[in-house]
């Protein structure tokens, strides 16, 4: 034998092959029970004991491998160089002591920076979508990424693809809002930053919730979904498919309630057939937390666990998650007894498998604990949330220019519960509300500095965020007196801080309130996952602070801090200044005050329908013909059926006017492109942001089709009297639907095109028509309309809207 001869290697280790090829090699070379360990999760807290990680109960555990790790940035409170270390313990253990070696996907949270300690908190996902900036979303996710991938994980479960139109839900928070389009764009954005150039560089993004998850009987979590079949591909799989043929997503996860009856993690219909076929998906479908066995629990669908696993298999369903239930052994016995099809096993166990070699974990499951710590909350990073929530910010009401306040007053009331908060900045997929599941509620009084030894300092597990109160402090000189004042809290009934409210308010030259909801997943919390509400005031006693303070008759601006859309009539009539600041995160107190004091400019808009009841709901822009409205009257006899501020509202500092729309060529067929073009003007003193809007109107179609439909927009800062012309280039298959007979369709007739600054404030009109026949769309490959800014003569900057 020669010297420099070199065993061969298996197929599967041979990097040259297809990921497909080296997976089925592997596959065939494995026993059921370790296929079976490749579908399922564990605990990341499975794994450790008081020292860190435990091998006995590795050696228990992990015995014939495992697919997920579940979590170990949101279960631990371990930092950065002790969760690599972990993780490398765990792919090690995998290596050395199971038969094969497979190492693990770990998967964590995201959805508005990486769930785990030390990371960036950036503002929750609602108030990303106000932001209209898709390409800030994408620098979001590439910073989750490089955290992500510093600490060995490898899957993240977002984002949030589900159309949100009732807020009552709790979860509302995590979305990006009302509108398909909306969510699409910031669905694309955000998978292509976390994905990276390709998996091996990349963390696997997880589309949730499949599907129609926010639709739910009264705004309640899990509750049944009342959905057409044209509605659901029109509307709620549209995100879904744009990040797939857009972005490639790589996972999808199922949501908990049901469509007609079927939970959706046990439908066939909506995973193997609308999923995969019609939609084009090629990856990893994991389960919702204990989805499996709550089909048999909940739903009632199965009478035990194995029945539960077989529907769930048959489904597509791939990955039990968080942890081995269903898929253990009630799977494994049904396999004994010949109940289930063991295809079905490999089917799953093959695609996680492929995954696994896509991110390169075979050939580097190890990452370098040593310098984990260098890519977290930089001040860069910082930077980047900072910018995010400034971009977020939604100027509701501006009576009189009060906004922005002069930075020289000279006495300033800062009053509210949320006002010298930092946990109050926080979503409930943030790490810091991560905490009280650990531990339980957290006050600002936890937060202090603790002595030494004391069991737990949640001080330090938190990031270092500004409260409003401390950003408003830095936007002003020392000379300014700052009188602050709780007055109540976010909820309960004692009214015992009115009188120092109102006293700081007396001697303020101007007012600041700043009031709330409490986001999070304990009891206690106002909106969140499973926090749903049957009424949308401000909670407690906040409303009457606000009518108590408003009344002393000072200038008064109000910053709301909620991740969830409130009805508050009563405060957009009365308070002249009313800025919507979201869930904010970390930099959210100077976030505010930037914006307050006019160092940047409000230009975010509403991603969802802000409504003046609850009685109106669902309210949404992009409503039928026939809807938004009670024939013949119009209005509920008691009230508008219009909303308090609609979709894409948002006010500036700056004064614009739209002119000179273009629409060329005017007549397009299905394979055609139409350029909609307009120019936008600052007539104002101040400089602003302008968020331009492109609607568009089906005139007459063989299905109803909505009054309105969002087809693109661009976010433009303009100094006074600056001028631009931004060009929309639509792909005439953007506009196909599924028609009478389910197909989905370009119809030729007359569309109108609508250009504004929200969905109820249109500044241009025009028209083009569609040519030809019917014209199906079986696979559409356009659902991003490109935009073109002119900023000289033959020069143009590209944004993508």
């Amino acid at each position: 034998m020669p010297s420099d001869a070199r065993p061969s290697l298996a197929a599967y280790q041979d990097r040259s092959l297809a990921s497909e090829v080296r997976a089925r090699d592997l596959l065939a070379r494995m026993t059921i029970e370790e296929k079976l360990a490749q579908i399922v999760g564990v605990w990341s807290t499975a794994l450790r004991d008081e020292s860190g990680f435990s091998a006995e109960k590795a050696h228990r555990e992990l015995a014939h491998g495992i697919g997920h790790v579940s979590r170990i940035g949101a279960a631990t409170t371990l930092r950065p160089a002790e969760s690599a270390r972990f993780a490398n313990e765990i792919q090690r253990f995998l290596r050395e002591h199971t038969r094969l070696g497979i190492p693990a996907i770990v998967h964590e949270e995201s959805c508005a920076g990486y769930v785990a300690r030390d990371a960036t908190c950036f503002p929750q996902a609602l108030g990303l979508a106000a932001t209209f900036e898709p390409a800030l979303v994408h620098e979001m996710a590439t910073v989750i990424r490089a955290q992500m991938r510093a600490v060995g994980a490898h899957q993240t479960l977002a984002p949030v693809l589900d159309v949100a139109r009732d807020p009552r839900w709790g979860r509302t928070e995590e979305s990006f809002g009302e509108d398909p389009y909306l969510v699409a764009q910031m669905g694309i954005a955000y998978v292509r930053g976390i994905q990276g150039p390709d998996l091996e560089h990349g963390v696997v993004a997880t589309g949730k919730h499949f599907l129609g998850y926010a639709a739910s009987e009264g705004g309640l979590n899990w509750a049944p979904a009342h959905i057409g079949p044209r509605e659901l591909l029109d509307v709620y799989a549209f995100p879904f498919e744009a990040a797939i043929r857009e972005a490639q997503l790589a996972s999808v996860m199922n949501a908990y309630h049901e469509l007609d009856g079927i939970p959706c993690g046990a439908s066939k219909q909506l995973f193997e057939e609308l999923l995969r076929k019609r939609l084009g998906f090629e990856g990893v479908v994991v389960t919702d937390y204990f989805t499996v066995p709550t089909l048999a629990g909940y739903h009632h669908v199965a009478a035990d666990k194995a029945e539960a696993a077989k529907l769930a298999l048959e489904a597509g369903m791939d990955v039990e998650l968080p942890q081995r239930d269903a898929y253990g052994e009630p799977l494994a016995e049904a396999l004994r007894q010949g109940r289930i099809d063991p295809a079905l096993v490999e089917r799953s166990a093959l695609r996680v498998l492929q995954q696994k070699l896509e991110l390169g974990l075979f050939e580097n499951p190890f990452v370098d604990a040593g310098r984990a710590a260098q890519v977290f909350d930089t001040a860069e990073q910082r930077g980047l949330a900072r910018r995010l929530a400034v971009q977020s910010m939604v100027l509701l009401r501006n009576e009189g220019d009060l906004l922005p306040l002069d930075p020289g007053l000279r006495r300033l009331a800062v009053i509210g519960p949320s006002a010298g908060s930092v946990r109050l900045l926080q979503g409930d997929y943030h790490y810091p509300t991560h905490l009280e599941i650990l531990h339980g509620p957290i006050d600002e009084s936890d937060l202090s500095p603790r002595p030494a030894g004391a069991k737990t300092n949640l001080a330090l597990h938190f990031p270092p965020s500004v409260t409003i109160l401390e950003g408003i402090r830095a936007a002003l000189s020392p000379a300014t007196r700052i009188d602050h004042a709780r007055g109540c809290d976010t909820t309960g009934a004692s009214r015992d801080g009115f009188a120092e409210a109102v006293v700081a308010a007396q001697g303020a030259e101007a007012v600041i309130l700043v009031v709330g909801g409490r986001s999070g997943l304990v009891d206690g919390c106002t909106s969140g996952e499973s926090i749903d509400r049957a009424t949308l005031d401000l909670p407690g006693v906040q409303q009457a602070l606000v009518e108590a303070v408003v009344a002393v008759g000072r200038p008064t601006v109000l910053v709301l801090v909620d991740g969830r859309p409130l009805a508050l009539p009563w405060i957009a009539a009365h308070v002249p200044a009313v800025l919507l600041a979201w869930l904010p995160g970390e930099e959210g107190g100077n976030a505010v005050a930037d914006v307050l004091f006019g160092r940047a400019c409000p230009g975010g808009r509403l991603p969802i329908s802000l409504p003046a009841s609850v009685g109106q709901l669902p309210v949404f822009y992009a409503h039928k013909p026939s809807g938004g409205r009670s024939h013949w009257h119009g209005s509920y006899v008691d009230g508008s059926t219009k909303p308090l501020f609609p979709f894409g509202h948002g006010l500036s500092y700056g004064r614009f006017r739209y002119e000179s729309l273009s629409i060329a060529p005017d007549r397009v067929d299905a394979e055609s492109v139409v350029t909609i073009s307009a120019e936008v003007v600052n007539e104002g003193a101040r400089a602003g942001e302008e968020v331009v809007q492109l609607y568009l109107h089906d005139e007459v179609a063989s299905v109803t089709r909505p009054v309105l439909e969002l087809r693109g927009f661009a976010r433009v800062a303009l100094a006074p009297g600056e001028r631009r012309r931004l060009s929309f280039e639509l792909h005439a298959s953007q506009l196909a639907f599924h028609d009478a007979g389910m197909a989905r369709v370009v119809e030729p007739g007359a569309i109108e095109v609508l250009l504004g600054a929200s969905s109820a404030d249109v500044r241009l009109r025009g028209r083009f028509e569609i040519i030809g026949g019917l014209r199906e769309i079986e696979r559409p490959t356009r659902f991003t309309t490109q935009v073109r800014i002119t900023t000289a003569p033959g020069g143009s900057e590209p944004l993508q809207g």
